[in-house]
């Protein structure tokens, strides 16, 4: 069985994903990657799309929290 895959939303920066996972484009096709994890990118200033390249350092500002229960 495969590991849960994780998405962690990092403060001020990219999308961390970690576990058994496929990234694919709009049309169905595979984007490689290295490895079990992969910083993808949500500022839309990297390079290197869909992946981060730290571009959103001093130009993206976002916080996500969970909702609180209760």
């Amino acid at each position: 069985m495969s590991e849960k895959v994780e998405i962690k939303v990092r403060d001020n920066g990219s999308l961390r994903i970690a576990g058994d996972f496929t990234i694919v484009d709009v049309d169905g096709n595979e984007i490689p990657h290295e490895g079990d994890t992969a910083a993808l990118c949500r500022c839309g200033h990297s390079a290197n799309k869909p992946f981060c390249d730290g571009s959103h350092k001093e130009r993206f500002e976002s916080v996500v929290r969970a909702p609180q229960q209760g």
